[in-house]
């Protein structure tokens, strides 16, 4: 995913290791299954340190490509680190361990703001790693006047980005950024709604100089549009080049993703996981991650251990009074896919 940064693979796959026989079964160990990219090495060294625990990391390029290696049996996997709609999957499909909170007093260090989520209220099976928003920046120094914080000025196929505004390439980021400009619900199995939404996107269209969702920090940095549909953590990767750049969290509505870590039924190591879980949540070790990856956390007291560069930059430390402005990512039904499918079908034809 465009959001991943760069993180060096260790030797020796977890797979691997499995086929070394009663061996794995020690106390001592943990398989970690995490994105590429996703995780700075030099934590896991400290978390070995101070725990005594090995870790082998193997590492995935999707939400899928880990699911289907543990629906084909792979089993040799302590903590692996499911996006939200994954997570929810997973749980209607028994795959996954439930946390014996009993033995992770740091859960009390979640904000409230993620403590009961969707896809696992209460967080019975989860614990949060790192979250993110779709949104959009624009170079302050090439629009006259304030912006609103609004998915208007965005869609204003005459307003201030008409003709260099860049849009990802993703259908279910635009379709859903136009439904909640338009108050629509993203999940709809309404074509009434659908076709309000094909023509505000048709309307815009005009205004698009591209869609890509690669490649949006440089495009941005190079002047080569004034407007770009980002991820934040982009976002703020963006500024650091373009110190102009602004993000925006549209007062209608911001989906946001998070990924979370998570035990799968056959763990080797269950008690080995719920220590790494559970240190992860330290505010000191969870900020070294957001530091490194460059995406927000849900840890209470990590805003102290935070780069001030991150810390102080509002595309990543959303200011709280946004909150009700999150949309979390969900799994819409077959009807509501297929609709939106068709829209994007005409829209890019």
């Amino acid at each position: 995913m465009a959001r991943r940064l760069t993180l060096t693979l260790m030797a020796g796959a977890a797979l691997a290791a499995l086929a070394s026989g009663p061996a794995l079964a020690q106390s001592k160990q943990l398989f970690f299954y995490n994105w590429s990219n996703y995780y700075p090495p030099d934590l896991l060294k400290r978390f070995e340190a101070e725990t005594g625990i090995a870790v082998t990391l193997d590492v995935y390029d999707s939400n899928e490509t880990m699911l289907a290696k543990l629906q084909a049996g792979a089993a040799g996997y302590d903590v692996i680190v499911p996006s939200s709609y994954m997570l929810d999957i997973m749980i209607k499909q028994d795959m996954l361990l439930p946390l014996d909170k009993s033995k992770m007093p740091n859960f009390g260090n979640v904000s409230e703001t993620f403590a009961d989520p969707w896809f696992d209220p209460g967080r019975a099976y989860s614990a949060p790693y790192m979250w993110g928003t779709t949104g959009y920046s624009y170079d302050s120094a090439k629009v006259e006047g304030p912006i609103e914080e609004s998915w208007a000025p965005f869609f204003d196929p005459e307003g201030p980005f008409a003709g260099k505004l860049a849009l990802m390439n993703d259908q279910v980021e635009v379709y859903d950024a136009a439904a909640y400009y338009l108050g629509i619900d993203k999940c709809t199995t309404d074509p009434k709604d659908a076709a309000r939404i094909l023509e505000l996107l048709e309307k815009q269209k005009p205004a698009v100089a591209l869609y890509n969702s690669d490649g949006t920090i440089e495009r941005m940095i190079a002047g080569e549009v004034v407007a770009h549909m980002q991820w934040n953590g982009a976002a703020h990767r963006t500024k650091e080049g373009l110190p102009t750049a602004v993000y925006v969290y549209p007062k209608e509505g911001i989906t946001v993703f998070d990924d979370n870590f998570a035990i799968p039924k056959g763990a080797p190591n269950p008690e080995n996981a719920m220590t790494f879980i559970n240190w992860m949540m330290d505010p000191e070790n969870i900020a070294i991650a957001s530091n490194y990856t460059g995406y927000m956390n849900a840890i209470d007291g990590s805003e102290a251990f935070l780069d001030p560069v991150l810390r102080d930059d509002p595309a990543v430390n959303m200011p709280a009074e946004y909150a009700d402005r999150l949309r979390p990512t969900v799994n819409c039904p077959v009807e509501a896919i297929e609709l939106r499918d068709r829209v994007w079908t005409r829209l890019r034809s």
